[in-house]
Protein backbone atom coordinates (compact mmCIF):
# COMPACT_ATOMS: atom_id res chain seq x y z
CA UNK A 1 0.00 0.00 0.00
CA UNK A 2 1.65 3.66 -1.04
CA UNK A 3 1.29 6.42 1.49
CA UNK A 4 1.76 8.35 -1.55
CA UNK A 5 -1.87 7.53 -2.29
CA UNK A 6 -3.33 7.35 1.12
CA UNK A 7 -1.79 10.73 2.36
CA UNK A 8 -3.59 12.73 -0.24
CA UNK A 9 -7.27 11.33 0.94
CA UNK A 10 -6.16 11.60 4.82
CA UNK A 11 -5.32 15.05 4.50
CA UNK A 12 -8.91 15.91 2.23
CA UNK A 13 -11.30 14.27 4.90
CA UNK A 14 -9.48 16.84 7.65
CA UNK A 15 -11.81 19.08 5.70
CA UNK A 16 -15.34 19.98 6.12
CA UNK A 17 -17.71 19.34 3.31
CA UNK A 18 -18.30 22.81 1.94
CA UNK A 19 -20.60 24.37 -0.87
CA UNK A 20 -17.65 24.45 -2.85
CA UNK A 21 -16.85 21.08 -2.84
CA UNK A 22 -17.93 19.24 -6.08
CA UNK A 23 -20.14 16.73 -7.17
CA UNK A 24 -19.21 15.39 -10.76
CA UNK A 25 -21.17 12.42 -12.85
CA UNK A 26 -19.62 10.54 -15.75
CA UNK A 27 -21.32 8.87 -18.50
CA UNK A 28 -20.26 6.26 -21.56
CA UNK A 29 -22.70 6.78 -23.71
CA UNK A 30 -23.87 5.34 -27.30
CA UNK A 31 -26.71 5.95 -28.83
CA UNK A 32 -28.73 7.73 -25.87
CA UNK A 33 -30.57 10.45 -27.37
CA UNK A 34 -34.02 9.18 -26.40
CA UNK A 35 -32.85 9.64 -22.40
CA UNK A 36 -29.66 11.64 -22.15
CA UNK A 37 -31.15 14.85 -21.89
CA UNK A 38 -33.24 13.73 -19.18
CA UNK A 39 -30.24 12.48 -17.30
CA UNK A 40 -28.26 15.34 -17.25
CA UNK A 41 -31.38 17.60 -16.28
CA UNK A 42 -32.77 15.38 -13.55
CA UNK A 43 -29.05 14.88 -12.29
CA UNK A 44 -28.13 18.36 -12.22
CA UNK A 45 -31.54 19.34 -10.09
CA UNK A 46 -30.43 16.94 -8.04
CA UNK A 47 -26.76 18.30 -7.25
CA UNK A 48 -24.61 17.34 -9.93
CA UNK A 49 -22.16 19.95 -10.48
CA UNK A 50 -21.07 18.93 -13.67
CA UNK A 51 -20.80 16.50 -16.37
CA UNK A 52 -17.95 14.23 -18.15
CA UNK A 53 -19.21 12.20 -20.27
CA UNK A 54 -17.78 9.71 -22.90
CA UNK A 55 -19.83 9.50 -26.31
CA UNK A 56 -18.51 6.08 -28.01
CA UNK A 57 -19.16 7.20 -31.60
CA UNK A 58 -23.19 8.07 -31.47
CA UNK A 59 -25.23 8.44 -34.58
CA UNK A 60 -28.24 8.84 -33.48
CA UNK A 61 -27.92 12.29 -32.86
CA UNK A 62 -26.82 11.68 -28.57
CA UNK A 63 -23.44 13.77 -29.73
CA UNK A 64 -25.26 16.57 -31.12
CA UNK A 65 -28.21 17.01 -28.10
CA UNK A 66 -24.54 16.82 -25.41
CA UNK A 67 -23.38 19.40 -27.53
CA UNK A 68 -26.71 21.40 -26.82
CA UNK A 69 -27.03 20.46 -23.32
CA UNK A 70 -23.44 21.71 -22.86
CA UNK A 71 -24.66 25.50 -23.64
CA UNK A 72 -26.60 25.26 -20.48
CA UNK A 73 -25.15 23.13 -18.24
CA UNK A 74 -21.21 21.98 -17.36
CA UNK A 75 -21.41 19.37 -19.84
CA UNK A 76 -17.35 18.35 -21.04
CA UNK A 77 -17.59 15.62 -24.13
CA UNK A 78 -14.69 13.17 -24.62
CA UNK A 79 -15.26 11.66 -27.77
CA UNK A 80 -14.36 7.86 -27.84
CA UNK A 81 -14.88 6.13 -31.30
CA UNK A 82 -12.89 3.28 -30.33
CA UNK A 83 -15.21 -0.30 -30.83
CA UNK A 84 -13.30 -2.31 -28.22
CA UNK A 85 -15.52 -1.52 -25.41
CA UNK A 86 -13.30 -1.30 -22.85
CA UNK A 87 -15.92 0.10 -20.33
CA UNK A 88 -13.47 -0.27 -16.54
CA UNK A 89 -10.52 1.32 -18.57
CA UNK A 90 -12.88 4.35 -20.07
CA UNK A 91 -14.54 4.84 -16.76
CA UNK A 92 -11.63 4.72 -14.46
CA UNK A 93 -10.02 7.25 -17.36
CA UNK A 94 -13.30 9.53 -16.27
CA UNK A 95 -13.12 9.78 -12.91
CA UNK A 96 -9.40 10.51 -12.81
CA UNK A 97 -10.42 13.19 -15.79
CA UNK A 98 -13.20 14.42 -13.10
CA UNK A 99 -10.68 14.37 -10.56
CA UNK A 100 -7.44 16.64 -12.22
CA UNK A 101 -9.84 18.55 -14.64
CA UNK A 102 -12.42 19.41 -12.53
CA UNK A 103 -11.83 19.37 -9.23
CA UNK A 104 -14.27 16.53 -7.91
CA UNK A 105 -14.71 15.76 -4.50
CA UNK A 106 -16.68 12.56 -5.13
CA UNK A 107 -18.24 10.78 -8.54
CA UNK A 108 -20.90 8.95 -9.46
CA UNK A 109 -20.05 6.48 -12.31
CA UNK A 110 -23.43 6.48 -14.25
CA UNK A 111 -24.85 5.08 -16.90
CA UNK A 112 -27.57 6.85 -19.15
CA UNK A 113 -30.09 4.61 -18.57
CA UNK A 114 -30.17 5.17 -14.93
CA UNK A 115 -31.44 7.80 -12.58
CA UNK A 116 -29.68 8.32 -9.18
CA UNK A 117 -32.13 9.80 -6.48
CA UNK A 118 -32.16 10.74 -2.67
CA UNK A 119 -34.88 10.47 -0.50
CA UNK A 120 -34.94 14.04 -0.36
CA UNK A 121 -32.95 16.64 -0.80
CA UNK A 122 -29.87 17.01 -2.75
CA UNK A 123 -27.68 13.94 -3.51
CA UNK A 124 -24.73 15.92 -1.73
CA UNK A 125 -26.59 15.17 1.72
CA UNK A 126 -25.78 12.01 1.77
CA UNK A 127 -22.07 12.31 0.82
CA UNK A 128 -19.19 12.93 3.57
CA UNK A 129 -16.08 14.48 3.74
CA UNK A 130 -14.55 10.56 4.54
CA UNK A 131 -15.86 8.92 1.93
CA UNK A 132 -13.87 6.88 -0.17
CA UNK A 133 -16.60 3.81 -1.75
CA UNK A 134 -20.31 4.69 -1.05
CA UNK A 135 -22.12 1.95 -2.68
CA UNK A 136 -25.94 2.25 -3.35
CA UNK A 137 -28.93 -0.09 -3.97
CA UNK A 138 -30.08 -0.17 -7.40
CA UNK A 139 -33.52 -1.29 -9.06
CA UNK A 140 -34.61 -2.51 -12.44
CA UNK A 141 -37.99 -0.66 -13.74
CA UNK A 142 -40.88 -3.05 -14.80
CA UNK A 143 -42.50 -2.67 -18.17
CA UNK A 144 -45.91 -1.76 -18.72
CA UNK A 145 -48.46 -2.50 -21.26
CA UNK A 146 -48.50 1.32 -21.58
CA UNK A 147 -44.77 0.69 -23.26
CA UNK A 148 -46.71 -0.91 -25.99
CA UNK A 149 -48.86 2.67 -26.60
CA UNK A 150 -47.75 5.02 -29.18
CA UNK A 151 -46.08 8.23 -27.68
CA UNK A 152 -44.80 6.12 -24.48
CA UNK A 153 -42.52 7.84 -22.32
CA UNK A 154 -39.90 5.87 -20.16
CA UNK A 155 -40.62 8.19 -17.31
CA UNK A 156 -43.99 6.68 -17.23
CA UNK A 157 -43.41 3.46 -15.70
CA UNK A 158 -44.82 3.06 -12.77
CA UNK A 159 -43.10 0.34 -10.96
CA UNK A 160 -39.88 -0.86 -9.62
CA UNK A 161 -38.51 -4.10 -8.54
CA UNK A 162 -38.71 -4.58 -4.53
CA UNK A 163 -37.47 -8.04 -3.96
CA UNK A 164 -35.41 -9.58 -6.98
CA UNK A 165 -36.22 -13.35 -8.34
CA UNK A 166 -33.63 -15.66 -7.70
CA UNK A 167 -33.05 -17.69 -10.79
CA UNK A 168 -30.36 -20.04 -10.74
CA UNK A 169 -27.12 -18.44 -13.78
CA UNK A 170 -27.55 -21.02 -16.22
CA UNK A 171 -31.33 -20.84 -16.20
CA UNK A 172 -31.02 -16.97 -17.25
CA UNK A 173 -28.97 -18.09 -20.03
CA UNK A 174 -31.10 -21.16 -21.38
CA UNK A 175 -34.57 -20.96 -19.94
CA UNK A 176 -36.75 -18.26 -22.61
CA UNK A 177 -39.85 -18.01 -20.28
CA UNK A 178 -38.15 -15.88 -17.52
CA UNK A 179 -38.21 -12.23 -17.32
CA UNK A 180 -34.38 -11.16 -16.86
CA UNK A 181 -36.02 -7.19 -15.44
CA UNK A 182 -37.17 -8.90 -12.64
CA UNK A 183 -33.63 -10.71 -11.85
CA UNK A 184 -31.26 -9.71 -9.17
CA UNK A 185 -29.05 -6.67 -10.13
CA UNK A 186 -25.66 -5.42 -8.52
CA UNK A 187 -25.59 -2.16 -6.99
CA UNK A 188 -23.45 1.21 -7.77
CA UNK A 189 -20.69 2.86 -6.53
CA UNK A 190 -20.17 6.63 -5.88
CA UNK A 191 -16.31 7.57 -5.41
CA UNK A 192 -13.66 9.76 -4.08
CA UNK A 193 -11.29 9.92 -6.92
CA UNK A 194 -8.58 10.52 -4.59
CA UNK A 195 -7.07 7.26 -4.32
CA UNK A 196 -9.35 5.72 -6.67
CA UNK A 197 -6.96 2.68 -8.23
CA UNK A 198 -10.04 1.45 -10.64
CA UNK A 199 -13.54 1.25 -11.51
CA UNK A 200 -14.58 -2.51 -12.17
CA UNK A 201 -17.47 -4.61 -13.04
CA UNK A 202 -20.12 -2.04 -14.92
CA UNK A 203 -19.18 0.60 -12.13
CA UNK A 204 -20.78 -1.76 -9.67
CA UNK A 205 -17.17 -2.18 -7.26
CA UNK A 206 -14.56 0.06 -6.97
CA UNK A 207 -10.78 -0.56 -6.07
CA UNK A 208 -9.23 2.39 -3.89
CA UNK A 209 -6.42 2.70 -1.68
CA UNK A 210 -8.61 4.10 1.11
CA UNK A 211 -11.78 1.53 1.26
CA UNK A 212 -10.57 -0.49 3.74
CA UNK A 213 -11.37 2.76 6.03
CA UNK A 214 -14.53 4.76 5.08
CA UNK A 215 -16.27 2.37 2.49
CA UNK A 216 -19.89 2.22 3.34
CA UNK A 217 -23.33 1.76 1.96
CA UNK A 218 -25.77 4.32 1.54
CA UNK A 219 -29.76 3.65 1.65
CA UNK A 220 -30.23 7.00 1.18
CA UNK A 221 -29.91 7.32 -2.78
CA UNK A 222 -31.51 4.89 -4.76
CA UNK A 223 -30.05 4.22 -8.52
CA UNK A 224 -33.46 3.90 -11.02
CA UNK A 225 -32.44 1.57 -13.94
CA UNK A 226 -34.56 1.44 -17.29
CA UNK A 227 -32.43 -0.53 -18.96
CA UNK A 228 -35.38 -1.24 -21.99
CA UNK A 229 -37.53 1.48 -23.09
CA UNK A 230 -39.06 0.80 -26.53
CA UNK A 231 -38.38 -2.06 -28.76
CA UNK A 232 -36.30 -0.03 -31.10
CA UNK A 233 -34.20 0.73 -28.36
CA UNK A 234 -33.83 -2.51 -27.10
CA UNK A 235 -33.31 -3.80 -30.60
CA UNK A 236 -31.11 -1.50 -31.60
CA UNK A 237 -28.73 -2.15 -27.85
CA UNK A 238 -29.10 -5.57 -28.71
CA UNK A 239 -27.83 -5.20 -32.39
CA UNK A 240 -24.46 -3.49 -30.99
CA UNK A 241 -23.97 -5.69 -28.28
CA UNK A 242 -23.98 -8.57 -30.98
CA UNK A 243 -20.96 -6.96 -32.78
CA UNK A 244 -19.12 -6.09 -29.35
CA UNK A 245 -19.39 -9.98 -28.61
CA UNK A 246 -17.70 -10.58 -31.56
CA UNK A 247 -14.29 -8.77 -30.44
CA UNK A 248 -11.89 -10.73 -28.56
CA UNK A 249 -12.36 -11.12 -24.63
CA UNK A 250 -15.31 -9.35 -24.96
CA UNK A 251 -16.76 -9.10 -21.14
CA UNK A 252 -20.57 -8.72 -21.15
CA UNK A 253 -23.45 -9.65 -18.89
CA UNK A 254 -25.29 -12.97 -18.94
CA UNK A 255 -28.68 -11.10 -20.02
CA UNK A 256 -27.15 -9.49 -23.25
CA UNK A 257 -25.44 -12.75 -24.36
CA UNK A 258 -29.14 -14.39 -23.69
CA UNK A 259 -30.59 -11.51 -25.73
CA UNK A 260 -27.95 -11.97 -28.56
CA UNK A 261 -28.73 -15.51 -28.78
CA UNK A 262 -32.84 -14.79 -28.91
CA UNK A 263 -31.59 -11.67 -31.70
CA UNK A 264 -29.87 -14.01 -33.77
CA UNK A 265 -32.57 -16.55 -33.51
CA UNK A 266 -35.42 -14.51 -34.49
CA UNK A 267 -36.45 -13.82 -31.02
CA UNK A 268 -35.98 -11.09 -29.74
CA UNK A 269 -39.22 -9.51 -30.16
CA UNK A 270 -40.66 -12.49 -28.25
CA UNK A 271 -38.45 -11.51 -25.31
CA UNK A 272 -39.67 -8.22 -25.32
CA UNK A 273 -43.32 -8.74 -25.22
CA UNK A 274 -42.36 -11.27 -22.44
CA UNK A 275 -40.84 -8.44 -20.52
CA UNK A 276 -44.07 -6.37 -20.47
CA UNK A 277 -46.10 -7.06 -17.59
CA UNK A 278 -50.11 -7.64 -17.98
CA UNK A 279 -52.69 -5.60 -15.28
CA UNK A 280 -53.04 -9.24 -13.59
CA UNK A 281 -49.28 -10.21 -14.22
CA UNK A 282 -48.56 -6.79 -12.30
CA UNK A 283 -50.94 -7.54 -9.73
CA UNK A 284 -49.10 -11.03 -8.89
CA UNK A 285 -45.93 -9.11 -9.04
CA UNK A 286 -46.76 -6.66 -6.13
CA UNK A 287 -49.34 -9.12 -4.26
CA UNK A 288 -45.64 -11.31 -3.90
CA UNK A 289 -43.53 -8.07 -3.37
CA UNK A 290 -41.39 -9.03 -6.25
CA UNK A 291 -42.53 -5.30 -7.84
CA UNK A 292 -43.74 -2.47 -5.86
CA UNK A 293 -45.46 0.95 -7.18
CA UNK A 294 -42.87 3.72 -7.08
CA UNK A 295 -44.08 7.05 -8.43
CA UNK A 296 -40.95 9.10 -7.30
CA UNK A 297 -38.96 8.93 -10.31
CA UNK A 298 -42.10 10.13 -12.93
CA UNK A 299 -42.76 12.28 -10.51
CA UNK A 300 -39.38 14.06 -9.80
CA UNK A 301 -38.65 13.45 -13.42
CA UNK A 302 -41.82 15.50 -13.92
CA UNK A 303 -40.71 18.21 -12.24
CA UNK A 304 -37.55 18.75 -13.07
CA UNK A 305 -38.34 19.13 -17.07
CA UNK A 306 -41.24 21.22 -16.34
CA UNK A 307 -38.83 23.87 -14.43
CA UNK A 308 -36.08 23.27 -16.98
CA UNK A 309 -38.46 24.04 -20.04
CA UNK A 310 -39.33 27.14 -17.60
CA UNK A 311 -36.05 27.97 -17.33
CA UNK A 312 -34.35 27.65 -20.97
CA UNK A 313 -32.37 30.37 -21.48
CA UNK A 314 -34.18 32.20 -25.32
CA UNK A 315 -33.02 30.90 -28.55
CA UNK A 316 -31.94 34.28 -30.71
Amino acid sequence: MSMLQIIPFLWQTKRAVSESDRLVMTILCRDEVDIIEENIRVHAALGVDAFAVMDNGSTDGTREKLAELAKEFEVHVIDQPSQTYQQAKWMTQLAQYARKTLNARWVISNDADEFWLPEQGSLKDYLKASDSVVTVPRSNMVLTEAALEKGYHFSQATHRVLYPICYDREVQKTDDQISMLLVPISPKVIVNPTGLIKLSGGNHRAKHWCKWLSARNEPGIRVYHYPIRSWEQFEANIQHRQQLLKLPNARMGDHYRRWVRLYEGGKLYEEFKRLVANQEQLSALEHFRVAIKDSRPSSIMQQTLELSERNKPIQD
